[in-house]
């Protein structure tokens, strides 16, 4: 049964006229079907039980001819020229509903002359206003608000400003470009060097750990930037052959290539999980997945030719979950301790094992991917998909499911939230379901009123126990839960270390240190009410939720 918030989104962003979450469905499989007609009957069911869900773009663009990917990462150079065509690039795929990754690491320096005119130029942050600009007026698909990643690199002479304005965008998540010499700087009190990209040059020096604290303040007041650790993503980069990753999506979960896109879809595990993991189900679900994205692929349609080129160059696809907080409930498993990460590792293992295999199989069916020769996968003989695995942040289709999104713990057990203008309050689905197996309805009232079990009084310890809220979970155990995954995931992990407001700077910190020494290939931290328009408010909050 849909709850009340799913109603409100699927009527308002997903449905046509006349139709039905059914019609939805069976239109999305059969625009995908087309390419695995076997498996046709299996993409609907599995989307019609809530099983899978590919990113928002496949729902609303199937069989509109337009493109069901989630995102593109679009190359910036450093000309004029070459950024206003990447600013039409971006306009055109927030219209047909994705989002874009944009690496401004090459953009000269604000000051900087200019040759042609006599002048001095005015910077990346300069152009990343334009774009938020332009992203502003178009809202992405004409049903949602567009979403930008901005890189920067750690040695640029602007990436002082580029901290300094994170909290001054509307459409753009911003992560510094990080390498590990840079950490290792900051931490050793060395000096580091700033280069002007357009020669190659140090234009100055100063310490490391200045610019370190400058980043570990601005995420600490504001939740941004986030860190990107360029040098583990390009460790793992799947297919060197073809050059360094350009940039990321804008949740970060899917290094990319120039023009390559993110295609995206999630298995909800809260249906796998009771009191025991149903491993062959979740085995059908993840095959069935697997070719689904692959023929995504083939499906959709490409604002420009050479994102076609590039998508189909790799065939790049990110299987990931959402409902993990539920899958831990239901298991008995505190989302705080160690049993949750070893869950953590044991599931995304077992997925990622899947994956692979179903990758080679349709590689020997259909053919590998044209740049196999130039990848990390020539010992498998073939595969279909240079990656297979991701995790989502999910957070439209999580709703729709009626599950957490993606690994995230709850962020608050009851809350007010508002959805393309209507504004609804509820439990969260997995909590309400667990308290009404466990005969505890007595609990809600005071729940509604805390939104946190360990908050209130009269609360069984066995909610407590299972229930924790995002801020109540100390910072290790969200690192400790998204390097897990990471461990057996190609891509990237999307996760946000909740902080209570309460935290210090110096938690911010050890979150960003522990996270790099993990294997964390990114990290991104949000302290409790420092942010004034947060995605969901607390009952004793004012509810201030963006659509």
């Amino acid at each position: 049964m849909l709850s009340r918030s799913a109603e409100i989104l699927l009527k308002a962003r997903y449905l046509r006229k006349n139709e039905r979450p059914e019609d939805l469905f069976l239109r999305v499989a059969e625009t995908v079907g087309k390419f695995d007609p076997e498996y046709r009957e299996d993409f609907f069911e599995v989307m019609k039980n809530f099983e899978f869900l590919p990113n928002s773009p496949a729902l609303f663009n199937a069989g509109t001819g337009r493109c069901l990917s989630a995102c593109f990462v679009i190359p910036l150079r450093d000309s004029l020229k070459s950024i206003f065509q990447a600013l039409r690039e971006t306009v055109i795929v927030e219209q047909w509903g994705g989002g874009v990754g944009l690496n401004f690491s090459r953009i000269r320096p604000e000051g900087d002359r200019v040759s042609g005119t006599g002048g001095s130029a005015s910077g990346p942050v300069s152009f990343m206003r334009v774009f938020d600009t332009a992203t502003e007026v178009v809202k992405s698909g004409g049903r949602r608000r567009g979403a930008m990643m901005a890189l920067l690199s750690a040695d640029h002479p602007d990436v002082g400003k580029f901290v300094a304005s994170s909290a001054s965008f509307r459409n753009f998540n911003l992560s510094v470009a990080v390498p590990d010499r840079f950490i290792d700087s900051a931490v050793s009190g060395s000096e580091w060097e700033y280069v002007n990209p357009r020669t190659g040059r140090t234009v100055s020096t100063g310490r490391a750990g200045a610019l370190w604290k400058k980043i570990v303040r601005s995420a600490w007041k504001t939740g941004g930037p986030g860190l990107a650790f360029m040098d583990e993503i390009e460790r793992k980069n799947p297919v060197p052959g073809l050059g360094r990753i350009e940039g990321l999506n804008p949740c970060g979960e899917t290094p990319l290539l120039a023009y390559e896109s993110c295609n995206l879809g999630s298995v909800n595990l809260s249906k796998v999980v009771r009191k025991r993991v149903r491993w062959k189900k979740l085995e059908r679900i993840v095959r069935i997945g697997v070719r689904f994205l692959d023929a995504m692929i083939d499906a959709s349609g490409y604002p420009f030719r050479k994102m076609e080129e590039a998508a189909k160059r790799t065939r790049k696809i990110g299987l990931g979950v959402m409902g993990f907080a539920d899958a831990l409930s239901r298991l008995g498993i505190p989302y705080d301790s160690g049993e949750a990460v070893r869950f953590a590792e044991e599931v995304m293992s077992f997925i990622s094992g899947v994956a692979r295999r179903t990758s080679v199989e349709l590689g020997e069916e259909k053919g590998s991917f044209p740049a196999f020769e130039e990848s990390v996968w020539t010992d498998y003989g073939a595969m279909r998909n240079a990656t297979v695995t991701a995790v989502a942040p999910t957070g439209s289709i999580s709703l729709l499911a009626g599950c957490s999104s993606g690994i995230e713990p709850f962020f608050s057990l009851f809350y007010t939230r508002r959805i393309c203008g209507v504004e609804v309050s509820e439990f969260a689905p997995g909590f309400l379901e667990f308290v009404r197996e466990r005969g505890y309805q007595d609990v809600l009232s005071e729940i509604s009123r805390t939104g946190s079990a360990r908050a209130s009084g009269n609360v069984p310890e066995e909610l407590k126990r299972l229930f924790p809220i995002a801020h109540e979970i100390d910072p290790e155990w969200h690192v400790r839960i998204q390097a897990a995954f990471q461990r057996h995931v190609d891509n990237a992990v999307s996760k946000t270390v909740n902080l209570p407001g309460s935290a210090g700077e110096e938690v911010v910190e050890r979150v960003f240190l522990l996270a790099r020494k993990l294997g964390c290939k990114g990290v991104t931290v949000y302290r409790y009410g420092s942010l004034g328009n947060q995605v969901i408010e607390r009952p004793c909050e004012r509810c201030s939720v963006r659509d």
